[in-house]
């Protein structure tokens, strides 16, 4: 019941969806207490793992990147982009990343082009770890602008 679950939410990908509840037994191994009947039902708690692991790995920018380059190959094949635009895209991308604060830069190619976890950013950059939740969240609207700005619509 439990795999089942987990395909449907990784939309059919069999390796994710083991791996999502293989972590969740490991988890309820690591703390059998959670699986205690006086603290709930067994069941939920571990339906709410799967879940929870999945959203979790979702958000790792490992996925992220290749869910992006997926779509980017997606677009490749439907209508592909000669030369020219690219470079233009590249050089229009990169003159908005120039624009933005620098704190906000950092944060942002750091975290999406250098594939670090917001930890390791905020940890290397010397700063809290909300204080990179906050940045990365306004840096990122900072360069919505700024793309729109230069004719490019996210």
């Amino acid at each position: 019941m439990l795999t089942f679950y987990a395909l449907r939410l990784t939309g059919g990908d069999p390796h994710r969806a083991e791996e999502a509840v293989q972590e969740a037994f490991a988890r309820a191994c690591r703390h059998p207490g959670v699986l205690d009947p006086a603290r709930g039902s067994a069941r939920a708690w571990l339906v709410t793992t799967v879940r929870n692991i999945l959203i979790d790995d979702s958000r790792t920018p490992r996925v992220r990147l290749a869910a992006a380059a997926a779509d980017t190959a997606l677009a490749d094949r439907q209508a592909p982009l000669d030369d020219i635009d690219r470079m233009l895209t590249v050089t229009l991308l990169g003159d908005a990343l120039a624009s933005l604060s620098e704190p906000h830069r950092q944060l942002i190619v750091r975290y999406y082009y250098g594939g670090h976890s917001l930890d390791d950013v905020s940890t290397e950059l010397g700063i809290p770890l909300g204080t990179a939740k906050s940045r990365l969240y306004y840096g990122l609207r900072a360069l919505r602008s700024a793309l729109e700005e230069r004719g490019l619509h996210t």
